[in-house]
């Protein structure tokens, strides 16, 4: 069996079909302000 994927297949495949969906940040980054904040509080 080859890595070579089947450009048949990819060619005839319907993007159509695939649903929409919404991305959303699961674990979003602290924004500096938080973060020095936070080195703030526990320098004190």
């Amino acid at each position: 069996m080859s890595d070579e994927p089947d450009m048949a297949k990819i060619e005839k495949f319907n993007k159509s079909k695939l649903k929409k969906t919404e991305m959303q940040d699961i674990n979003p980054l602290r924004s500096k302000e938080t973060t020095e904040q936070e080195k703030q509080a526990s320098e004190s």
